[in-house]
């Protein structure tokens, strides 16, 4: 079991709601999840459930209105970051957490060099003057692997390449030496073997740093590459979680397995056939009252339409929403893992 001392970031009941012009949209609908000291969380499901919603409300990163946090608590390191004004928060962003988005081209000002904007990163947050913080940006594009640091510096944006303009991003992100690293699907727009590269930069200074890291991404290859803990996010909830191992060989949920029946594999006598899964997410203007995996789960009962599973603990941290880890539940055919476990204290 986790110890409360080796969490650095604890998110618990976490609601986020957006104003649109067709309603009320139910984004995140009661998200929690722990991150360990200097461990890596991986959060994977597919597009719209929430995995980035989360860390960007949590960062006050989504225009506030027409989105607004309902409910819900997020401590780092103890501290409660739900609530806080501007001033706070920008105490806590590019200090305490460092995040890199997805398209590195957004996160940039293509007006303004490299260095310059790395540097602009350590004045604001630790008063160091012109200099200092333009060593240090130097100094942090060398630790990213960046050939010729120094002349780099000196360019623009527009003068990078893609896997370039990702590393600058990560070590902006690291100016500060945050405890939190936020990597939004960090890989997304790479070829696969700048993907490897960027990764393996990524370790490296994890382990050199000691922070902790919440990689969101869609490729449960690069989870089971880089994660030491797994959240499956679908539909706004956390649907199953726990440690890697557990998650890919022990999988609880339906919904989990049909992630990992969607991967190829490169085990050359294994007679796989890529599975896709049926159907399309709920509609989260109107979410269900059940299971929200109901009219797409192969082994979906009566009682899913119409009652929400709770978490069922599988094992230590594991733990999966489903009603077939119910004591009761009926045995299934197939490689769903099945220890029928009563339902967690609430």
């Amino acid at each position: 079991m986790k110890e409360k001392s080796d969490i650095v970031l604890d998110v618990k009941d976490l609601n986020v709601e957006f104003d649109t012009y067709g309603g009320i949209v139910k984004a995140v609908r009661g998200v929690s999840y722990q991150v360990r000291r200097g461990k890596t969380l991986g959060v994977v499901g597919e597009s719209g459930c929430g995995k980035s919603v989360t860390v960007q409300s949590i960062m006050q990163l989504i225009p506030m209105p027409p989105g607004r946090i309902t409910a819900g608590s997020a401590r780092l390191n103890g501290k409660e970051m739900i609530g806080l004004g501007p001033a706070e928060i920008n105490k806590f962003r590019g200090r305490e957490v460092g995040v890199i988005f997805q398209d590195p081209m957004s996160s940039l000002n293509p007006t303004m060099k490299i260095g310059k904007q790395i540097a602009e990163t350590v004045k604001v947050h630790q008063g160091a003057s012109k200099a200092d913080a333009m060593q240090k940006a130097v100094t942090l594009l060398k630790k990213t692997k960046i050939p010729e640091a120094e002349k780099r510096a000196d360019q623009y944006p527009f003068e990078f390449s893609g896997g370039m303009l990702q590393r600058s991003i990560i070590a902006m992100s690291l100016a500060c030496n945050p405890t939190l690293l936020i990597a939004d699907e960090p890989t997304t727009a790479l070829d696969v073997t700048i993907q490897a590269q960027t990764l393996e930069i990524m370790h490296a200074l994890q382990q050199t740093e000691k922070m902790s890291i919440i990689l969101i991404t869609h490729d449960l290859g690069v989870i089971a590459r880089m994660a030491h803990d797994v959240a499956v996010m679908y539909a706004g909830l956390v649907v199953e979680a726990g440690p890697v191992d557990d998650i890919f060989y022990k999988s609880a949920h339906p919904y989990t397995m049909g992630l990992r029946h969607a991967m190829p594999t490169n085990v050359e006598a294994a007679d796989h056939q890529l599975m896709p899964i049926d159907g399309s997410p709920p509609d989260l203007f109107k979410p269900p009252e059940g299971c929200s995996y109901f009219a797409r789960c192969p082994y979906a009962m009566e009682l899913c339409e119409h009652h929400n599973p709770g978490e069922f603990t599988i094992e230590g941290d594991h733990f999966a929403r489903c009603w077939l880890q119910h004591r009761d539940a009926p045995q299934v055919k197939g490689d769903l893992f099945q220890v029928g476990y009563t339902e967690k204290a609430t």
